[in-house]
């Protein structure tokens, strides 16, 4: 689906879906390939260490006060900053290396509300995020419910907006939302995976609302104790292994196009 040697994926759907355990499975199963990885936690959970194989997170680059105001010269009280801060050392100075060699970021989040300007912050964030996608690297992105973090500027680096559905028809309503903002900034690749699976019959009715979007169906994966144990004991599921596991490899073979 993506040949290539540097992929960006960015990971999206409902809270819940398991975005997570398939976007840190998915990382860990493509670094295993030969890709050098750099997997994106941007969920404001910030769990993706756990579908990793990571105990801790590294600092959240949001938490970075001083780097993030000296780099956008917000210092100055003035209002003015860099909307285009140096960030090409973040990832080697702030990220943490996990099982694989893949790299965890941790985007963090931005408070809002109450004294005090968050521009110089977003204005950081999303150089480095952009900075990131055009890296000579592969990402993944685990994305919050919604894709704010994803500009105009940063939708051009993502080969593929990957959605989580799970059977219900709320995950498939959110899918809709995410295809009409990913269409408005100008993503051009989007297809889906239904995941936690116990029911053919419900499957069926989700392909048919995919295909109505026009969102290609790249996989199934079903539902196993195996998977939440994993998460209960904070495991990867990759190093639990099972029968989604093996799913999630047919998967990841259909996007790198072999």
């Amino acid at each position: 689906m993506i040949p290539g040697e540097k992929i960006k994926i960015a990971v999206s759907g409902k809270g819940g879906v398991g975005k997570t355990t398939i976007a840190g499975t998915l990382a860990r199963l493509i670094a295993k390939d030969g890709h050098t990885v750099i997997a994106v936690d941007v969920d404001p959970a910030m769990n993706l260490k756990f579908a990793l194989g990571i105990k801790e997170n590294p600092a959240p680059i949001s938490e970075l006060k001083d780097v993030i105001f000296e780099r956008t010269n917000a210092y100055s009280g003035s209002g003015i900053y860099k909307l285009n801060p140096k960030v090409d050392d973040v990832v080697e100075g702030y990220g943490v290396k996990g099982p694989d060699g893949v790299t965890l970021l941790v985007m963090g989040t931005i408070e809002k509300g109450g004294s005090g300007c968050t521009c110089p912050e977003n204005a950081f964030l999303r150089s480095l995020l952009r900075h990131v996608l055009f890296k000579e690297n592969t990402v993944i992105m685990d994305m919050e419910a919604g894709i704010e973090h994803l500009g105009r500027g940063t939708a051009k680096g993502v080969d593929l907006m990957l959605t989580v559905v799970e059977p219900g028809m709320r995950s498939v309503e959110t899918v809709g939302r995410i295809k009409k903002l990913g269409e408005d900034i100008g993503i051009e690749n989007m297809a889906a995976v239904i995941n936690k699976v116990t029911d053919s019959g419900m499957v069926k009715k989700i392909e048919t609302k995919l295909r109505e979007m026009d969102i290609p169906l790249l996989g199934i994966i079903p539902y196993e104790h195996a998977l939440i144990r994993a998460d209960m004991e904070s495991k990867a599921a990759i190093d639990v292994g099972g029968v989604a596991v093996e799913h999630i490899k047919k998967i990841k073979e259909k996007i790198l196009g072999r």
